[in-house]
Protein backbone atom coordinates (compact mmCIF):
# COMPACT_ATOMS: atom_id res chain seq x y z
CA UNK A 1 0.00 0.00 0.00
CA UNK A 2 1.27 3.44 -0.75
CA UNK A 3 1.34 6.02 2.00
CA UNK A 4 -1.50 8.01 0.44
CA UNK A 5 -3.88 5.07 0.08
CA UNK A 6 -5.78 3.96 3.16
CA UNK A 7 -8.27 1.78 1.25
CA UNK A 8 -7.34 -0.01 -1.99
CA UNK A 9 -9.68 -2.04 -4.20
CA UNK A 10 -8.02 -4.69 -6.39
CA UNK A 11 -10.26 -6.01 -9.16
CA UNK A 12 -9.65 -8.66 -11.78
CA UNK A 13 -11.04 -11.61 -13.66
CA UNK A 14 -10.44 -15.26 -12.95
CA UNK A 15 -6.76 -16.11 -12.66
CA UNK A 16 -5.78 -12.50 -13.37
CA UNK A 17 -3.33 -12.33 -10.47
CA UNK A 18 -5.52 -10.06 -8.34
CA UNK A 19 -5.01 -11.98 -5.07
CA UNK A 20 -1.24 -12.28 -5.44
CA UNK A 21 -1.00 -8.59 -6.35
CA UNK A 22 -3.09 -7.60 -3.33
CA UNK A 23 -0.93 -9.77 -1.08
CA UNK A 24 2.11 -7.94 -2.45
CA UNK A 25 0.67 -4.69 -1.11
CA UNK A 26 1.02 -6.01 2.46
CA UNK A 27 4.27 -6.05 4.43
CA UNK A 28 5.68 -9.60 4.11
CA UNK A 29 7.77 -9.32 7.26
CA UNK A 30 5.18 -7.34 9.22
CA UNK A 31 1.84 -8.19 10.71
CA UNK A 32 -1.39 -8.20 8.70
CA UNK A 33 -4.85 -9.69 8.97
CA UNK A 34 -5.84 -11.83 5.99
CA UNK A 35 -9.60 -12.30 5.78
CA UNK A 36 -10.28 -15.33 3.58
CA UNK A 37 -13.93 -15.36 2.57
CA UNK A 38 -14.02 -18.75 0.81
CA UNK A 39 -16.04 -21.40 2.55
CA UNK A 40 -14.53 -24.86 2.59
CA UNK A 41 -16.57 -27.74 1.19
CA UNK A 42 -15.29 -31.17 2.26
CA UNK A 43 -16.91 -32.70 -0.85
CA UNK A 44 -15.08 -30.41 -3.30
CA UNK A 45 -11.44 -31.51 -3.48
CA UNK A 46 -10.53 -29.10 -6.30
CA UNK A 47 -11.92 -26.08 -4.39
CA UNK A 48 -10.04 -27.11 -1.27
CA UNK A 49 -6.79 -27.36 -3.29
CA UNK A 50 -7.37 -23.79 -4.51
CA UNK A 51 -7.80 -22.64 -0.91
CA UNK A 52 -4.63 -24.52 0.10
CA UNK A 53 -2.68 -22.77 -2.68
CA UNK A 54 -3.79 -19.40 -1.32
CA UNK A 55 -2.87 -20.39 2.23
CA UNK A 56 0.61 -21.54 1.14
CA UNK A 57 1.37 -18.08 -0.32
CA UNK A 58 0.66 -16.19 2.91
CA UNK A 59 3.35 -14.84 5.17
CA UNK A 60 3.64 -16.71 8.46
CA UNK A 61 3.43 -13.28 10.13
CA UNK A 62 -0.14 -12.74 8.96
CA UNK A 63 -3.16 -13.70 11.01
CA UNK A 64 -5.86 -15.47 8.98
CA UNK A 65 -9.57 -15.10 9.65
CA UNK A 66 -11.46 -17.72 7.66
CA UNK A 67 -14.91 -17.40 6.09
CA UNK A 68 -16.60 -14.86 8.33
CA UNK A 69 -20.35 -14.60 7.96
CA UNK A 70 -21.46 -11.40 6.19
CA UNK A 71 -22.08 -9.65 9.51
CA UNK A 72 -18.79 -10.98 10.88
CA UNK A 73 -16.80 -9.20 8.18
CA UNK A 74 -18.63 -5.94 8.90
CA UNK A 75 -17.93 -6.34 12.64
CA UNK A 76 -14.23 -7.02 11.99
CA UNK A 77 -13.91 -3.84 9.90
CA UNK A 78 -15.97 -1.77 12.34
CA UNK A 79 -13.73 -2.83 15.23
CA UNK A 80 -10.41 -2.21 13.47
CA UNK A 81 -8.27 0.55 14.95
CA UNK A 82 -5.89 2.90 13.18
CA UNK A 83 -2.98 1.25 15.02
CA UNK A 84 -3.95 -2.25 13.80
CA UNK A 85 -1.97 -3.94 11.05
CA UNK A 86 -3.35 -3.80 7.50
CA UNK A 87 -6.37 -5.92 6.63
CA UNK A 88 -6.70 -7.78 3.33
CA UNK A 89 -10.12 -9.18 2.38
CA UNK A 90 -9.90 -11.87 -0.34
CA UNK A 91 -12.32 -11.98 -1.99
CA UNK A 92 -15.62 -10.18 -2.07
CA UNK A 93 -17.11 -12.31 -4.85
CA UNK A 94 -17.00 -15.34 -2.54
CA UNK A 95 -18.32 -13.18 0.33
CA UNK A 96 -21.26 -12.17 -1.87
CA UNK A 97 -21.86 -15.80 -2.90
CA UNK A 98 -22.08 -16.74 0.78
CA UNK A 99 -24.46 -13.85 1.48
CA UNK A 100 -26.69 -14.89 -1.43
CA UNK A 101 -26.59 -18.53 -0.25
CA UNK A 102 -27.36 -17.66 3.37
CA UNK A 103 -30.31 -15.44 2.41
CA UNK A 104 -31.70 -17.89 -0.15
CA UNK A 105 -31.63 -15.08 -2.71
CA UNK A 106 -30.69 -17.01 -5.86
CA UNK A 107 -34.30 -17.15 -7.06
CA UNK A 108 -34.63 -13.36 -6.67
CA UNK A 109 -36.96 -13.49 -3.69
CA UNK A 110 -37.57 -9.81 -2.88
CA UNK A 111 -37.08 -10.10 0.88
CA UNK A 112 -33.95 -12.24 0.48
CA UNK A 113 -32.48 -9.75 -1.99
CA UNK A 114 -33.29 -6.90 0.40
CA UNK A 115 -31.31 -8.74 3.08
CA UNK A 116 -28.29 -9.18 0.79
CA UNK A 117 -28.43 -5.58 -0.40
CA UNK A 118 -28.59 -4.40 3.21
CA UNK A 119 -25.50 -6.50 3.98
CA UNK A 120 -23.79 -5.07 0.89
CA UNK A 121 -24.54 -1.51 2.00
CA UNK A 122 -23.29 -2.28 5.52
CA UNK A 123 -20.07 -3.70 4.08
CA UNK A 124 -19.46 -0.59 1.97
CA UNK A 125 -20.13 1.60 5.02
CA UNK A 126 -17.77 -0.50 7.17
CA UNK A 127 -15.04 -0.28 4.51
CA UNK A 128 -15.41 3.47 4.32
CA UNK A 129 -15.14 3.88 8.09
CA UNK A 130 -12.48 1.21 8.70
CA UNK A 131 -9.62 2.80 10.62
CA UNK A 132 -6.97 0.22 9.70
CA UNK A 133 -5.30 0.20 6.26
CA UNK A 134 -7.50 -1.95 4.02
CA UNK A 135 -6.97 -3.92 0.80
CA UNK A 136 -10.06 -5.41 -0.83
CA UNK A 137 -10.00 -8.03 -3.59
CA UNK A 138 -12.99 -8.62 -5.85
CA UNK A 139 -13.75 -10.23 -9.17
CA UNK A 140 -14.61 -7.97 -12.07
CA UNK A 141 -17.49 -9.49 -13.99
CA UNK A 142 -19.81 -8.44 -16.76
CA UNK A 143 -17.30 -7.28 -19.35
CA UNK A 144 -19.52 -8.38 -22.19
CA UNK A 145 -20.97 -11.84 -21.68
CA UNK A 146 -24.58 -11.92 -20.49
CA UNK A 147 -24.96 -15.02 -18.32
CA UNK A 148 -27.52 -17.53 -19.56
CA UNK A 149 -28.93 -18.32 -16.13
CA UNK A 150 -30.97 -16.13 -13.80
CA UNK A 151 -28.53 -16.87 -10.99
CA UNK A 152 -25.58 -15.86 -13.17
CA UNK A 153 -27.22 -12.55 -14.10
CA UNK A 154 -28.13 -11.91 -10.46
CA UNK A 155 -24.56 -12.54 -9.33
CA UNK A 156 -23.11 -10.33 -12.07
CA UNK A 157 -25.50 -7.48 -11.23
CA UNK A 158 -25.05 -7.69 -7.45
CA UNK A 159 -21.25 -7.96 -7.65
CA UNK A 160 -21.15 -5.03 -10.06
CA UNK A 161 -23.15 -2.94 -7.59
CA UNK A 162 -20.88 -4.02 -4.70
CA UNK A 163 -17.71 -3.19 -6.66
CA UNK A 164 -19.09 0.22 -7.68
CA UNK A 165 -19.96 1.03 -4.07
CA UNK A 166 -16.51 -0.01 -2.87
CA UNK A 167 -14.77 1.97 -5.62
CA UNK A 168 -16.57 5.09 -4.39
CA UNK A 169 -15.11 4.76 -0.89
CA UNK A 170 -11.60 3.54 -1.77
CA UNK A 171 -8.63 5.87 -2.27
CA UNK A 172 -7.06 3.58 -4.85
CA UNK A 173 -8.42 1.08 -7.35
CA UNK A 174 -6.53 -1.34 -9.60
CA UNK A 175 -7.69 -3.70 -12.33
CA UNK A 176 -5.51 -6.76 -12.97
CA UNK A 177 -5.51 -7.98 -16.56
CA UNK A 178 -3.24 -10.89 -17.52
CA UNK A 179 -1.26 -10.29 -14.34
CA UNK A 180 -0.70 -6.61 -15.11
CA UNK A 181 -2.09 -3.96 -12.77
CA UNK A 182 -3.89 -1.05 -14.38
CA UNK A 183 -4.41 1.91 -12.04
CA UNK A 184 -8.00 3.12 -12.14
CA UNK A 185 -7.61 5.59 -9.28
Amino acid sequence: MTGSEHRTLVLGGARSGKSAHAEGLLPWEGAATYVATARRDPRDEEWNRRIADHVARRSPNWETVEAPQPDGLVDLLDNARATDPPILVDDLATWLTGALDDAGAWERDASALATVRGQRDELVRACESCSAPLVLVSAEVGLGVVPESRAGRLFRDELGALNAGLAEVCDGALLLVAGLPLRLR
